[in-house]
């Protein structure tokens, strides 16, 4: 199911939209803070930081996991990063070895997913 959403992130809100119809799967709005939302998909935790207020939701039915205020950082708009991708990107990095090792031994590439 994951691998068919899409991710929007606006005005305190997330919403995650079908990728084939692009009908809304489910909507959120954050408690706290207000503004601009930033989006980080984290594996299988959709984090989302609105000026300075961050929380993880699952990407799928959009509850909220986790919230941490920060304190002491302030507000505005947050910049985040993760070091695990989401499995989309992995699959494309497992196509682009196997094609690579199969156009150095002259075969066809395959890939198991």
């Amino acid at each position: 199911m994951l691998d068919q959403l899409i991710f929007v992130g606006f005005n305190s809100r997330v919403a995650a939209l079908d990728r084939e119809t692009g009908q809304t799967v489910w909507e959120w709005r954050s408690p706290k803070g207000s503004g601009y939302t930033t989006l980080l998909l984290d594996g299988d935790r959709l984090i989302a930081s609105i000026n300075g207020y961050t929380y993880c939701l699952d990407p799928v039915s959009g509850q909220v996991l986790w919230f941490n205020e920060l304190p002491g950082m302030g507000t505005g708009v947050p910049s985040l990063a993760s070091v695990r991708g989401n499995a989309q990107n992995t699959a494309a990095a497992a196509y682009a070895d196997a094609a690579q090792a199969a156009a150095s031994s002259g075969g066809a590439a395959t890939v198991a997913t």
